[in-house]
């Protein structure tokens, strides 16, 4: 699974990673040993989900990847050993090398895409597999309200989904639109025009360009 160095190697790597940017006397190694190998399992399933990636094969030098990895560790830190602390520096971590925003209590779906992590904020809220997320785009809620992703959900460079939403399987958000309280059918690109969406059929099946599935297929 790790063709750029050992799983020992990696660990102590990763450890010092955070000891360079947090060198604040504390030692993560327990909670990194605990969870390190959960979390390249959780890895191990997004990249063979991911068409245009190697199966099996994670770099650490691959920025995307990196992101994603980074969030699996510290989300699985805090779902397994409970250490904020750990689990809060992984998170920094990411923030600051990839410019990948999301806490390690969001739950993110074991099969996703992430394309030019930088300026990505992801609050909380209900996602599914086969998550697309581009540069500049944001999930969020709206007055207290967060969004219901449906399968297939990818959101365009600077795009964003806010508030009281639900997106049916396939939607597609266009590049610098946003759904706001608002729901959609699925199978369709989004836009803005006069305040307000309106959904276009797709001329092609941009979720199976991404990953591993049939055109067409049901998305689980």
């Amino acid at each position: 699974m790790l063709v750029s160095m050992g799983r020992a190697a990696f660990e102590d790597y990763l450890a010092r990673q955070l000891d360079t940017f947090f060198p604040d006397g504390s030692d993560p190694r327990p909670s990194l040993a605990a969870s390190l190998d959960d979390a390249l399992d959780r890895m191990r399933t997004c990249i063979n989900s991911v068409r245009m990636w190697k199966p099996d094969s994670f770099h650490h030098l691959q920025s995307e990847q990196n992101a994603i990895f980074l969030y699996y560790l510290a989300n699985t830190i805090f779902e397994k050993t409970g250490d904020r602390e750990a689990a809060t520096k992984v998170f920094y971590l990411n923030k600051a090398l990839n410019g990948f925003t999301c806490f390690y209590d969001t739950k993110l779906p074991e099969k996703m895409f992430v394309g030019h992590s930088v300026g990505v904020v992801v609050a909380r809220a209900e996602f599914s597999n086969y998550l697309v997320l581009y540069q500049g785009c944001t999930v969020g809620k709206n007055h207290g309200e967060g969004p219901v992703l449906g399968p297939g959900t990818v959101l365009y460079p600077g795009s964003s989904v806010l508030g009281r939403c639900r997106t049916g399987p396939r939607t597609v958000i266009g590049q610098n639109q946003s759904l706001i309280d608002a729901d959609a059918p699925g199978d369709c690109f989004v836009f803005q025009e006069a305040g307000r969406p309106v959904f276009k059929r797709p001329t092609r099946d941009v979720v199976a360009d991404i990953f591993r599935v049939e055109p067409g297929s049901e998305l689980s």
